[in-house]
């Protein structure tokens, strides 16, 4: 998709948009995790235009609520790459996919035996827990998240992270939403090879990479769950068709969603495997408003 990094695509507009999903890090958030005001002001205008809007990302519901609380959506959020859709402020559980322990046993067991650091994450009725039982030396990327996920939730950190002695033996008292492993890119790449050998389609394997950062998140989910089905169970809940969706974003975990969306838009910042896409819709990168860029072309038809 030639010049799709520097310019906002100029394709004709489409269907009325009716829901509106939005990935969060790379693509609502800049480079420095902040919402810029031109993306706050055109999701107001969005909403205020009718469209139902939705964050649609990776990270846990715990650590994407206050985001979502400061945006003020009029729809729940759709957390885990899809396995919860859930109320920021009234903390209503609006659907989940959950995996069942058996399957979380093994994925810690592959996991670890390959060497890594597994973080659960459980509680979908609540706002979320998050438990460990070892985080390795090297694994600076892993240490960093959970301070800053400790120093973020403040009073309530000790009822968000928890460390235990072994995960496998805590699996059974939880509702498991999803498993994630990180690392450094090549590290990962190799785990999910592994993982996908070892699980097959009893689960979905999401990777969401940042190259010039070295780090590979990889989410392990119920084998139901991805952004693109937790979007098609916001819009079948409201009644709106697929060409009525637009969905933005960055990485390789909202290919799902993009490839739902009537409407797929991609970050100027996202992959070049991604722009490249003639199926794809390209935007700014999230240092140029490029969510904003893309409601004011696509929902409001501005040039």
């Amino acid at each position: 998709m030639a010049g799709g990094a520097a310019q906002v695509e100029t394709r004709g507009i489409g269907p009325m948009i009716k829901l509106l999903a939005l990935d969060l890090d790379g693509t609502v958030l800049d480079s420095r995790g902040n919402i810029p005001a031109a993306n706050m002001e055109a999701i107001r205008a969005a909403e205020d235009n009718g469209v139902l809007v939705t964050i649609a990302t990776g990270r846990r519901f715990r650590d994407a609520r206050p985001i979502g609380q400061r945006l003020a959506l009029n729809a729940p959020l759709i957390t885990h790459n899809g396995a919860l859709l859930k109320f920021a402020d009234s903390l209503e559980t609006v659907d989940f996919s959950l995996l069942p322990a058996s399957i979380s046993a093994e994925i810690i067991r592959v996991g670890k035996k390959f060497g890594g650091d597994a973080l659960l994450s459980a509680d979908p009725h609540g706002k979320g827990i998050l438990l460990y039982d070892r985080i390795s030396d090297d694994n600076v990327p892993l240490q960093k998240y959970v301070q800053w996920s400790k120093t973020m939730h403040g009073s309530e950190a000790e009822e968000s992270v928890h460390h235990v002695h072994l995960l496998e033996d805590v699996i059974a008292d939880h509702e498991v939403i999803h498993i994630s492993f990180s690392g450094g890119c090549e590290r990962m790449a190799e785990m999910q090879s592994i993982l996908a050998g070892e699980l097959g389609d009893t689960v979905t394997l999401l990777a969401t990479v940042y190259p010039r950062l070295d780090f590979t998140l990889l989410d392990i989910l119920p084998d139901n769950a991805s952004k693109g089905t937790g979007v098609a169970k916001l819009a079948e809940r409201h009644g709106i068709a697929r060409d009525e969706v637009m969905a933005i974003g960055d990485n390789f975990n909202d290919v799902e969603m993009l490839e739902f969306a009537g409407t797929a838009v991609v970050m100027g910042n996202a992959d070049p495997s991604l722009l490249e896409r003639d199926d794809l819709l390209a935007t700014l990168s999230n240092d140029e408003n490029g969510v904003a860029a893309a409601i004011d072309r696509f929902i409001f038809g501005k040039s």
